[in-house]
């Protein structure tokens, strides 16, 4: 069983998870948490990964398109920040390199005050859908955290009756 984790102790404030990528799957995962985190005080946390191994590690090329990388991501970050404004919550954005599922599960590590992790669903085999069924084909019980799954259909409305 896993130990309480302190975003649950006075005093702190539970952060949501969000993972951010191109799909439109993602901006009703981030509304949700959004939504959900301004009516309980929350805050929200944008995880944006760069795939490792995707460069070239010779005369300097790798370094400059792990930058490159690096800056669409944030920018990418950037968009979600300002939607995530939009809704009344603020968002702070975290990019890191490595496999999503490897990095989701570090950064819950990391910081205790990550109480929910939200991941969009698709039903097409692109975007968020295989995180989600990969995360779930791994010991989902024993998970530190509940995990929300927002199919990626639902409208505003649904997710506001929803939150």
């Amino acid at each position: 069983m896993n130990a309480p984790r302190r975003c649950y102790e006075a005093g702190h404030r539970p952060k949501f998870l969000v993972v951010v990528d191109d799909s439109e799957e993602a901006d009703r995962a981030l509304y949700f948490a959004a939504r959900r985190a301004s009516r309980v005080g929350a805050t929200v946390t944008l995880l944006a990964t760069i795939a490792p191994g995707e460069f070239q590690h010779w005369f300097g090329v790798g370094e400059v398109m792990r930058e490159e990388a690096e800056a669409e991501a944030r920018a990418r970050l950037a968009r979600f920040v300002a939607r995530a404004r939009d809704i009344a919550v603020e968002a702070e954005p975290v990019v890191r390199q490595g496999v999503e599922a490897e990095e989701i599960a570090a950064l819950i590590a990391e910081d205790e005050d990550i109480a929910l992790l939200v991941l969009a669903a698709s039903s097409g085999s692109d975007g968020p859908g295989p995180l989600v069924a990969a995360i779930a084909g791994r010991a989902i019980a024993d998970f530190p955290i509940p995990i929300a799954i927002v199919p990626a259909h639902l409208t505003d409305a649904e997710i506001d009756a929803l939150t």
